[in-house]
């Protein structure tokens, strides 16, 4: 092969691989931490504390679905690793920023079979994307 044509290959290479680079990801721990401000192919990670062994669970409102997609369902992981009966973790959801505009993620945590009862937390968070 021509030393032009390795040349070639090799820029096409890696332009292709400049356009695949991963998407900066933003965590969300607080309501303090909003209002979010993303752009488009950009992640929000949201992690909130939770104790699902007390009954009470984050359920999601407003996904702000106009704006963004879920990469996938909540995952809870125990600060202790589930050695101690009754200690908390954190709940975490990944989104991914997928078309311009504005969206609200909204999230109530209380006990499923209470769903008109006062939630004991909310989540409540604007999100903008550019």
């Amino acid at each position: 092969m021509s030393p032009a044509r390795l040349l070639t290959l090799f820029s096409l290479s890696l332009l292709a691989a400049c356009a695949h680079e991963p998407a900066h990801n933003m965590t969300v721990e607080e309501q303090s931490d909003c209002p979010i401000q993303l752009h488009t192919g950009q992640n929000l990670i949201l992690s909130l504390p939770s104790n699902p062994t007390t009954g009470y669970r984050w359920a999601i409102q407003d996904s702000a679905g106009g704006v963004l997609r879920s990469l996938g369902p909540e995952v809870y992981t125990s600060s202790d690793n589930g050695q101690l009966l009754g200690s908390g973790g954190q709940s975490t959801w990944r989104f991914r920023a997928f078309a311009a505009g504005n969206g609200r993620l909204r999230l109530t945590y209380q006990q499923p079979w209470e769903p008109e009862a006062e939630p004991a937390r909310t989540f409540d968070c604007p999100i903008t994307v550019n």
